[in-house]
């Protein structure tokens, strides 16, 4: 219920549905850390050799590891850490995609659980085309270009088959999604092991690994990133994701394409009643969907520093799932997924920091990210229950 201030006449800002959202997503995070703290705590009392200094040494790790440098005559020391720091934004680079993905499919009404298999597909025709275009002839940025191009296609068509089976058979696009993403991991496992020249066979002990793209010197350009965060894998991406970024909201908000997208998304059939081509929403939906998520998987892999494991069929890439609660976190906000993929990143940095300055590992941070996953979906309720509570205020004011 809106509360407006007399004053102005205008809605009051803690009553906006934004702040609403926002608050919901942060008392989810911070539930979810203190689940954390309690889980280091459990742990430092049942295993031998940690003490209370240790317990306290994880706590702080896992709110402040993005910013720690270290140990100093044993005691740990914190301040600004750039290699850190650019290795969060490397990996929040394909969060802040799918998570983008995900978020644009649940403002039109559906639910994109097919990210991961449009990563894999965007993953594929963005390795194929940045590794076979002969760099000697074609220069470096035109073959930068295609494969990142190349692989948003690769994505959007795949996308756009579950978003078919749901405008015109009315299938459910969870299920079909579940199919295409398993299909995609094995399709994606067959082109790559019958095509030797793309194998990273160069480097020993190595099986089933891609060649990174700067071996054929196609890399993201960096724009002076490398030089703020050195020592990380840092690379422009993170620049290009908040481009998108931008560009989606503005779609989504500004727009009558987006306006219709979200029209659709709300009520097919009035949609449909008001003059929109509620078939072609859907379908358009699930191809940028598709699209955003195949870019997370381009700006990863054309970075020129990572090499991509092909044998997907044991499993599927978890930046196409962690997408869903990036996206949940910041109530489907173009603009607000760029802080909570890079949030879901700076848990992973802590967890490393955790194996490495401490005798915990870095599983304490898987778990605490799987709590703050389970709570991102209750942010809807605890949304609900603010609501509830600005309500009942409103009526005991009335009285």
């Amino acid at each position: 219920m809106m509360q407006i201030d007399p004053a102005t006449g205008k809605q009051k800002f803690y009553s906006t549905d934004g702040f609403k959202s926002i608050l919901s997503a942060i008392i989810s995070i911070l539930i979810g850390m203190v689940v954390g703290m309690l889980i280091i705590i459990i742990v430092g009392l049942t295993k031998e050799g940690i003490t209370s200094k240790g317990m306290l040494e994880g706590i702080k790790l896992v709110f402040l590891g993005l910013f720690s440098t270290g140990r100093e005559a044993g005691e740990l020391t914190f301040g600004f850490n750039p290699t850190n720091i650019g290795n969060m934004l490397f990996r929040g680079t394909p969060l802040i995609m799918t998570g983008l993905s995900v978020a644009v499919a649940f403002r039109t009404g559906l639910f994109n659980i097919g990210a991961p298999g449009q990563y894999l597909m965007g993953t594929t025709a963005t390795l194929y085309i940045a590794l076979s275009l002969p760099t000697e002839t074609i220069p470096a940025w035109l073959v930068w270009i295609c494969a990142f191009l190349g692989g948003m296609l690769a994505g959007a068509l795949w996308g756009c088959i579950p978003g078919v089976l749901k405008a015109y058979l009315n299938i459910n696009e969870v299920i079909t999604c579940i199919m295409t993403n398993w299909i995609a991991a094995n399709l994606v496992t067959w082109f790559f092991d019958v095509r030797d020249n793309l194998k990273n066979a160069e480097a020993g002990g190595k099986v089933g690994y891609i060649k990174p793209t700067s071996t054929n010197g196609v890399e993201t350009f960096d724009f002076g990133l490398d030089k703020l965060f050195p020592g990380s894998q840092v690379s422009g991406g993170i620049v290009i994701a908040i481009i998108l970024a931008i560009i989606v909201y503005i779609v989504m908000t500004k727009t009558t394409f987006g306006y219709a997208l979200k029209a659709c998304g709300s009520n097919r059939h009035a949609a449909r009643y008001a003059g929109i081509n509620d078939k072609l929403s859907i379908i358009a939906s699930m191809a940028i969907a598709g699209a955003l998520s195949a870019a997370g998987a381009s700006l990863y892999y054309l970075a020129g520093n990572t090499e991509f494991f092909w044998s997907t069929y044991q499993m599927l890439p978890d930046e196409g799932f962690n997408g869903i609660p990036v996206a949940l976190l910041a109530a489907n906000h173009p603009l607000g997924v760029i802080f909570t993929g890079c949030f879901m990143s700076m848990l992973d940095i802590a967890g490393m920091q955790l194996k490495t300055l401490t005798a915990y590992n870095e599983y304490i941070a898987d778990i605490i990210i799987a709590a703050i996953v389970y709570l991102s979906a209750f942010a809807m309720l605890i949304k609900m229950l603010l609501n509830r509570r600005e309500r009942k205020q409103k009526e005991g004011g009335n009285k």
